[in-house]
């Protein structure tokens, strides 16, 4: 992957003699990386792409985005978020949402929750929510690409993309072809997350993607009676995967009963609690 990233680079003067490589001086860009960004929809302003990523599945990756876009419309911020995860979509559901999305003159429509926010999933798209999507990568690559290029978005201030666990097509191609201005990375407390995580950051830098932080989900139980912090999955290692990485532990997210029953009923929305308003802060801040 790392020699065809390396590969993708304008030809300018390259060949020619007394190249010094120095583009500043010609106006080429022989040494330097291909934008390969698509264009949104013209009838879209979106201001920061924030990709939610996880190195394998099961994580409440889903949910973590859910959270963010909630706390950051709570903040006053316009919100979307593109359901990238083509096979396995799951934001809709957790916004009560289960009508088709709309076409016009202008691209297809996302769909809006009850707080406004803009979302976009093959779930509506498809006759049944339930129906399953057998497709190859090079077609899944595609409808993300069409989410970006064809969804008339509006102007959002923040849109989060939650992709598919992992490092393969999706992945590529979100880096590739949206202005990423960086990743959350969403993780559990096992001790295996260390090389998962390491896999996910690697990719980022080949990339050049930044890593805003991490997120670690599932951290503790805490129990009903005594009020004590119970390592259901076992004692935490994300302060240190962090640390090896080089990126800052953001979050470490409880396994809430309340919060699972708001997102299976539709009403994440509703949900009072804002385990992430420290990392939505620190997102503000960085990207403004």
């Amino acid at each position: 992957m790392s020699e065809e990233i390396e590969n993708q680079s304008c030809s300018g003067c390259e060949g020619e003699e007394g190249c010094s490589h120095d583009c500043s001086s010609c106006g080429h860009n022989c040494g330097q990386p291909k934008d390969l960004h698509e264009p949104c929809n013209p009838h879209s302003v979106i201001h920061h792409v924030i990709g939610v990523v996880s190195g394998k599945g099961g994580v409440g990756k889903s949910m973590v985005t859910s959270q963010l876009a909630v706390t950051m419309t709570r903040m006053g911020y316009r919100v979307g978020i593109m359901d990238a995860d083509i096979t396995g979509p799951s934001i809709p559901k957790a916004f009560g949402i289960h009508e088709r999305a709309m076409g016009s003159e202008m691209g297809i429509m996302p769909a809006i929750s009850n707080t406004g926010i803009s979302i976009m999933s093959l779930n509506l798209l498809t006759e049944n929510e339930t129906d399953p999507v057998v497709w190859r990568g090079p077609i899944i690559g595609g409808v993300v690409k069409q989410f970006w290029t064809d969804v008339c978005w509006g102007e959002i201030d923040y849109l989060f993309v939650d992709m598919p666990p992992g490092t393969g097509d999706v992945a590529l191609t979100v880096f590739e072809s949206l202005p990423v201005d960086g990743i959350i990375m969403v993780t559990s407390p096992q001790d295996l997350v260390g090389m998962i995580v390491t896999k996910a950051v690697k990719m980022a830098q080949m990339m050049h993607v930044p890593v805003l932080g991490l997120v670690e989900n599932f951290s503790y139980l805490t129990c009903p009676d005594c009020g004590k912090k119970l390592e259901v999955f076992g004692h935490s290692h994300s302060a240190e995967v962090a640390a090896a990485n080089g990126i800052s532990l953001l979050a470490q997210l409880p396994i809430d009963p309340d919060l699972a029953a708001a997102c299976d009923g539709g009403k994440l929305e509703e949900f009072p609690r804002e385990y992430l308003s420290d990392t939505c802060k620190m997102i503000t801040a960085l990207l403004g």
